[in-house]
């Protein structure tokens, strides 16, 4: 595996004194108790100029964070899938405007619930582009207490024990929350994505996105579970949330391989593995001689797809829409933190993120898990990290 390539910040143009000051803010939120550990790494013009790794790696023991530390990643998850698919485009095997029934046929005659209870037919078919971008209709079980999202949780429908195809079955037998391609809705759209993965391709959802992704780009330690020689390395969280005192959310059993592997939030890794994928983005398809995608493909996916369609004002930022797999910033202005038109970003339930600023050839990848305030860091080290650029 060849290493990824490094700098000093004031070569690609970053002010070292500025980047230890965002590690004293860090340093300064764990010692108070707010966060049990981190790890940033942060890279401009192909460049990794800052990997480091703040406090510990299991609240519940002494042991430092370390940057080799393996975090559950959840929803980040998402972009490699998309990527995947997009791949699976490109060869020719699927087309975007496709409805997805003509490879998953048990979504083939979908029912949309409707106000004041009942079902209606959907008035038109879930496309490939409508889970890329989350206007499919479905929706997430944790995402309010509705009809739709009770039938959900009663039809276990995030059980490990099942497997991917069990889930679209299911799936298929629920009501959407929406008519496709009328509203955005966060959803387990990217795990109806996987199963396309399946069917298409004739690989489980890991062996595909090992054999095309993760290996290729080098990614030693990101998939579905971590090894026995390896779970030492694995971080974990607090049990309360320090800001609350609630018990805090608990975290994704990734100790064996499981029978279900979500497309949508299932996969583990380090950042400096995602750091990989990422720059393998921000470089237009490719890394370090490795081709994934073309530059027009990539430019697709960081684009805006929602246009006037409603709905993501509850999740995205003000100021961005949603490509192909993440948000996508529209404005220069508006959004509560700095950042460049075009820039695109995802983040993970734990409290992982990244982001990509193709104008300031910037890639950060932030890792931590299992806390609260997800939105107080995800800002915080975007200031931090845009203030450190000094040229």
């Amino acid at each position: 595996m060849t290493a990824l390539p490094t700098a000093r910040p004031e070569e690609v143009g970053l002010s070292a004194a500025r980047l230890r000051a965002m590690g004293t803010v860090l340093e300064e939120r764990i010692a108070a108790g707010h966060l049990p550990g981190a790890v940033v790494l942060v890279a401009r013009r192909g460049q990794v100029a800052w990997q480091e790794a703040y406090g510990r790696r299991d609240p519940a023991g002494g042991a430092p964070m370390r940057t080799d530390t393996i975090f559950r990643i959840y929803s980040m998850t998402k972009p490699l899938v998309s990527v995947g698919v997009m791949m699976l485009v490109e060869e020719g095997r699927l087309l975007l405007g496709e409805p997805i029934s003509k490879y998953l046929p048990e979504l083939a005659e979908m029912q949309v619930a409707a106000t004041g209870g009942g079902t209606m037919p959907a008035a038109a078919p879930i496309t490939i582009q409508d889970l890329l971008r989350h206007t499919s209709g479905l929706t997430y079980e944790f995402r309010g207490n509705g009809p739709v999202q009770q039938a959900y949780a009663a039809a276990g429908i995030a059980r490990r024990e099942q497997s991917n195809a069990d889930q679209v079955a299911t799936l298929g037998r629920l009501p959407l929350l929406h008519q496709p391609g009328t509203r955005w809705e966060y959803s387990r759209s990217t795990d109806v994505l996987g199963r396309l993965i399946e069917v298409v391709s004739g690989q489980s959802l890991g062996a595909f996105l090992q054999a095309r992704i993760c290996g290729p780009l080098g990614m030693v330690d990101t998939g579905f579970h971590v090894p026995p020689a390896e779970q030492g390395r694995l971080a974990e969280g607090f049990a309360t949330d320090p800001d609350t005192g609630a018990a805090a959310m608990t975290l994704l059993e990734v100790r064996e391989p499981p029978s279900f592997e979500s497309g949508g939030g299932g996969m583990v890794g380090t950042a400096a593995d995602y750091l990989r994928f990422a720059q393998m983005l921000a470089d237009g398809g490719q890394y370090q001689g490795t081709r994934l995608l073309s530059r027009k493909t990539v430019e697709l996916m960081a684009s805006d797809h929602l246009g006037g369609i409603p709905g993501a004002g509850d999740i995205l930022p003000l100021g961005h829409g949603f490509g192909l797999g993440f948000a996508v910033r529209k404005d220069r202005g508006v959004a509560t933190a700095p950042g460049s038109v075009g820039s695109f970003f995802w983040s993970g339930m734990a409290g992982t993120f990244f982001w990509i600023d193709p104008a300031e050839r910037l890639t950060a990848v932030f890792m931590m898990q299992g806390v609260g305030q997800r939105e107080y860091y995800r800002n915080l080290i975007r200031n931090l990290v845009y203030a450190a650029i000094a040229d």
